[in-house]
This record gives C-alpha cells, sequence and structure tokens, in this order.
C-alpha cells in the first residue's frame, strides 16, 4: 500500500485486490481442503508440463472453436457474477460511506470497485485454470500465456457488462425491487445458454449438445477467423489477438468508469434510503395479527421469505435447471423411463426446496429467545414454519407431478405422495438441526449444519428413490417406451 499515494485510484485498487483476496475461506477445514486440492491440480500441472516440455503442441481449428464455446459460457456466468457483486457493493453495508464522504474523486471509486470484482471473479476461474496452464507453459510452451490474457479480458468486460445491467435495473424499477430483480436476471444470465443447449438437440433430433452446437459453429465458419476467433488465438500466444482482446477489456473498464459514475452514485445514495411506501401509523396493525398461533407463526415466515431477495435466486436458478427435465418428458425419444426418472427428480428437488426454506425459517429467526420462553408448544411452532417453507416450495414442487401426470395419473399421484413424505421429513430434519443466525447466511447454504445436509440428501435419495421404483412398477418399466435414437 506504501507504493501509492493514499486517496489515489492506485491506492484503492490494491486495497480492493486485497479485500478480493481475503474473500476466500480462511478459517477452519475449508481453508485446508482448499489448499489440499490447489496443491494436488498444482501437482498434475507440473506433471503435465513436464511430459508435453519437449513436445509440440498442435492448434487444430477445432481448438479454436472450443475456446470459443467455453469463452462465451464462461462470459454469461462471469457476468452473472458481477451482477452479484455490483448489488453487494451498492446495497449491502460496506466502505462506500466512508470513501465516499472522503475527498476522493467518484469515479476513482467507481474503478476501484469495479476492479475488485473483476478480480473476484478472475479469481474463481484462476483457481481452476493457473495451476495447470502455467507450469506448461513455464516449462516450454510460452505461448499459453494467452490464456491468462484471455481470462483478464474476460473478467475486465463481465465486471463491466454485470455493473452496467445492475445499474439499467435499478434506474428502470428503483432500489426497492433492484435487489430482487437483479438476483433473477442473474439466474437468468447464468442459466440462459445452459437452457439454449438443452434446446437445440429436441429441435434436430440428436443426442449430442455439444456437438450439435460445435457442428453448428463450424459450418458457419465461426472461431476461427474474424472477430470470434480472437479467443482462441489470444489462448494459444497469438500477439495481436492479445492486444486486441486485453484493449477491448480495458476500453470497457475505463467506459464503465466514465460513463456509469452517476448512475453508480445515484443507484447508492437511493439504496440507502429508506425503502417503505409510507411512514407506519400503527392504525393498521391489526391486520398484523390472526386468530391463532399457527396462522400468525405461518403469515410471518411467508411475508419474510416472499421478500427475501436472495431466496428468489436460489429459486430461479433451481428452476433454470429443472427446465431440461421439462423439454425431455415433451421430446419423447429416450431409452430411459421418463416417469420414473421424472419422480425421483420431482422428491430430491422437493425436498431440497423445503429443507432450505425450513432451514431459512430457523436462520432468520430474530427472536430465538422469545419463542423458547413462551407460553405455546415448540411442536406448533415448528409445524407453522414447516408449513410456510412447504407454501414456499408448492408451486416449484408441483410442476414435474403434473408433467408425469400427462402419461401416468397413478404415477403422478405416487410422485406427490413421495414428494410431500421426503419434504416433510427434510424440512423437519432442518427445523431440528439447525441454529438461529443471520439471513445472510443463506447464500452460504452449507455453512448450516454438515449433518443436516448429509440426512437430508439422504433422505431425498431414500424417498426418491422409492418414488422412481413405485413409478417404474405401476408404469411396467420400459414397456412401451419408445427406442433410443
Amino acid at each position: 500500500m506504501s507504493l501509492a499515494r493514499p486517496g489515489s485510484f492506485a491506492w484503492l485498487a490494491l486495497h480492493e485486490l486485497r479485500l478480493a483476496f481475503r474473500a476466500r475461506p480462511t478459517k477452519g477445514k475449508t481453508r485446508w481442503i482448499g489448499y489440499l486440492l490447489v496443491g494436488g491440480w498444482l501437482v498434475i500441472g507440473c506433471l503435465a508440463g513436464w511430459a508435453l516440455r519437449n513436445k509440440a503442441i498442435p492448434v487444430p481449428p477445432d481448438a479454436l472453436i472450443g475456446v470459443l464455446a467455453v469463452s462465451t459460457l464462461a462470459l454469461s456466468f462471469m457476468t452473472a457474477q458481477a451482477m452479484i457483486g455490483s448489488q453487494r457493493t451498492l446495497y449491502e453495508r460496506g466502505d462506500l460511506p466512508l470513501l465516499l464522504s472522503a475527498p476522493i474523486p467518484g469515479r476513482s471509486v467507481l474503478l476501484a470497485k469495479l476492479l475488485g470484482i473483476a478480480a473476484t471473479i478472475a479469481l474463481t476461474y484462476a483457481v481452476l485454470l493457473l495451476p495447470i496452464v502455467l507450469p506448461v507453459a513455464i516449462l516450454g510452451h510460452p505461448r499459453l500465456f494467452g490464456l491468462v490474457a484471455l481470462l483478464i479480458a474476460l473478467a475486465l468486460v463481465a465486471a463491466s457488462l454485470g455493473l452496467a445491467l445492475t445499474l439499467v435495473i435499478a434506474a428502470l424499477v428503483g432500489p426497492r425491487a433492484a435487489r430482487t430483480i437483479g438476483q433473477v436476471a442473474a439466474a437468468v444470465l447464468g442459466g440462459a445458454l445452459f437452457l439454449f443447449t438443452q434446446v437445440l438437440p429436441h429441435s434436430e433430433g440428436r443426442t449430442s449438445t455439444f456437438t450439435v452446437v460445435f457442428e453448428r459453429l463450424r459450418d458457419a465458419g465461426i472461431g476461427t477467423s474474424g472477430v470470434s476467433g480472437l479467443p482462441g488465438h489470444a489462448a494459444f500466444g497469438d500477439p495481436l489477438a492479445i492486444v486486441v482482446l486485453l484493449g477491448v477489456g480495458l476500453a470497457a473498464f475505463a467506459g464503465a468508469g466514465i460513463t456509469l459514475e452517476r448512475w453508480f452514485l445515484s443507484g447508492y445514495f437511493d439504496g440507502g434510503a429508506k425503502l417503505s411506501r409510507s411512514r407506519p401509523t400503527g392504525r393498521a396493525s391489526a391486520r398484523l395479527f390472526h386468530a391463532g398461533l399457527t396462522r400468525t407463526v405461518f403469515a410471518k415466515e411467508w411475508r419474510l421469505l416472499a421478500r427475501d431477495p436472495a431466496l428468489a435466486f436460489q429459486i430461479v436458478l433451481r428452476l433454470i435447471y429443472l427446465a431440461p427435465l421439462v423439454l425431455g418428458l415433451l421430446g419423447g425419444r429416450h431409452a430411459v423411463p421418463i416417469p420414473a426418472a421424472l419422480a425421483f427428480a420431482s422428491v430430491l428437488i422437493a425436498s431440497q426446496l423445503v429443507g432450505s426454506f425450513a432451514w431459512l425459517t430457523v436462520s432468520a429467526e430474530d427472536a430465538p429467545d422469545l419463542l423458547q420462553v413462551a407460553p405455546v408448544a415448540r411442536a406448533t411452532i415448528d409445524r407453522a414454519k414447516l408449513l410456510a417453507a412447504f407454501a414456499m416450495a408448492a408451486p416449484f414442487a408441483l410442476i414435474l407431478p403434473i408433467m408425469i401426470a400427462l402419461q401416468t395419473p397413478l404415477g403422478a399421484a405416487i410422485t406427490l405422495v413421495m414428494t410431500v413424505l421426503g419434504g416433510a421429513a427434510a424440512g423437519y430434519v432442518e427445523l431440528k438441526l439447525g441454529k438461529p443466525g443471520k439471513r445472510g447466511a443463506f447464500n452460504r447454504r452449507r455453512s448450516g449444519s454438515i449433518v443436516a445436509g448429509i440426512l437430508s440428501l439422504l433422505i431425498a435419495l431414500v424417498f426418491g428413490g422409492g418414488a422412481a421404483a413405485l413409478v417404474f412398477w405401476v408404469t411396467g418399466g420400459l414397456a412401451g417406451v419408445p427406442a433410443f435414437q
């Protein structure tokens, strides 16, 4: 930090880079497991580099197309990460109040924050890529350093796009809805390419999604020359492609700092304002109370669950990856018993959703001591919390049983019963083993009880397997299922 003048962009940038590096796990077994995994990955990279040190690595046109496809997919996920990071920067408590009240230009603060978001994104992929690439590049193939330049360029572009999308959403819908809609948009963006690749095989009658995408790019001549060939050529060390991509990344970074400064400051100040539509008068307090303890607790948990932005993100992300299962049923070209497979998926997804919601009702309880000493049965409170979790998961848990009913109504009924039993068991485990904590911990789902996570998974497998077996039996197994094409 002493190398840069305090208050300068370089000083702020070094601070943000240090914060990005500190964001990794630093305590407990997680840190050591991460170190072991990275160390093992690095050993594999060193062995690969030593084996390839005197051998030429060919660069066929298909490799360039593959780099383009992977870069496009990575850019979509990076942009989704950048949107989440931008929202945290704008709407969560941090150092922005101090920085913006200091005699520091707002543009420097924005660029430093944007660099921190880009560094956080790049660090995630660097841990997976660099332990393999760097040893091979150092031990005889320096052109592979182009992969590092490609990663930097993608991170800079993704950070700029993520911040721009976040600010546009905030300007269109306001700070109240921007958090929820931004989380949903990030989830959709992260899974859009996945959905697209799942739809292609059904339209062409092929079996391999990757083959369809790859052949389309190759037939169109995309990925080997021109602008589309820049990622592939840069990854394999073409100096001109590297300069162009880094220039695009730096231009996007600088352009975001120049054009988005006013929107960034407006989004921050609007996000810090009170978001209530009206001032409470106390005259409408009666509508917050209900006849009966179960209805009161249910209403309270439902209201908290329904307005949680992080919750909306988790739900939409699950639904995005649930869609290919439904598309698979509609396609009808499979050699596996589709109703049985969907029955297993229904129980697995529903139990995980109910367990997650039940865990949230425990972790986000603001007055656990008050409930502990209240003159009411604990079972009544747990039942109300579980009902709220079921109510939130029900619309999504019914999707697959309805699709199964198109082929076998009896199988749909069995699936629905097993889904309810599996969800109830998973929710009960989370209620009994969960501990009150902060609502923000929901984004770190497995930071809760490890035992509860293992039991919930076992419950999902047992009830899901039971549902699949019963549906398989009532539908006659593979009878009537078309041959694989």
